[in-house]
């Protein structure tokens, strides 16, 4: 064992017999941008996804999960999940939903299931990275796996970040 503890989502891809390799980083406190994790990785940002949670007015909540360098968009979410409209949730409400933290959320292993939807660009690529549950660690996945695995709907639900300052 290398010393890296598996984490319930890597137990739940190994039972599903799913290849993955879990890749550890240097985590930043202060700074748990995507972008950060895949200059820490020495990967494409555009092959590091992030898990966002969002809650839909007629849908309640739904995983979007999209390139690092990319934002939502809620309005193409919100459709994807049949909803007229969504939005993020609430930060304090990330842990006690998934029992994930922010810049620890992965698309695997929620405390309940809820719909996924990967932004299409996911495909484009033979691998891309995941959370794997905690701050610090990936999961480098072939997206078809991780797709099919989470029971995925693929869409176009992210936009290139606007000019703004960190979140």
């Amino acid at each position: 064992m290398s010393g890296i503890n598996k984490t319930n989502a890597a137990r739940l891809l190994d039972k599903a017999k799913i290849a993955y390799e879990l890749v550890p980083y240097t985590v930043d406190e202060n700074n748990l941008a995507a972008d950060h994790v895949a200059e820490e990785l020495g990967e494409d940002i555009n092959q590091v996804f992030k898990t966002l949670v969002l809650h839909g007015d007629k849908c309640g909540y739904f995983v979007c999960v999209i390139p690092g360098n990319m934002e939502v968009d809620l309005k193409a979410a919100a459709k994807a999940a049949g909803a007229k409209k969504a939005e993020m949730i609430p930060m304090k409400e990330l842990l006690p939903l998934t029992g994930y933290i922010r810049g620890g959320c992965s698309p695997i292993g929620m405390k309940k299931s809820f719909p996924v939807y990967f932004h299409s660009t996911a495909t484009d690529f033979d691998v891309i990275y995941v959370s794997a549950g905690v701050r610090g660690l990936q999961l480098k996945i072939s997206p078809a796996s991780l797709i099919g695995y989470v029971r995925a709907t693929v869409a176009d639900i992210a936009i290139p970040m606007q000019d703004k300052k960190n979140e």
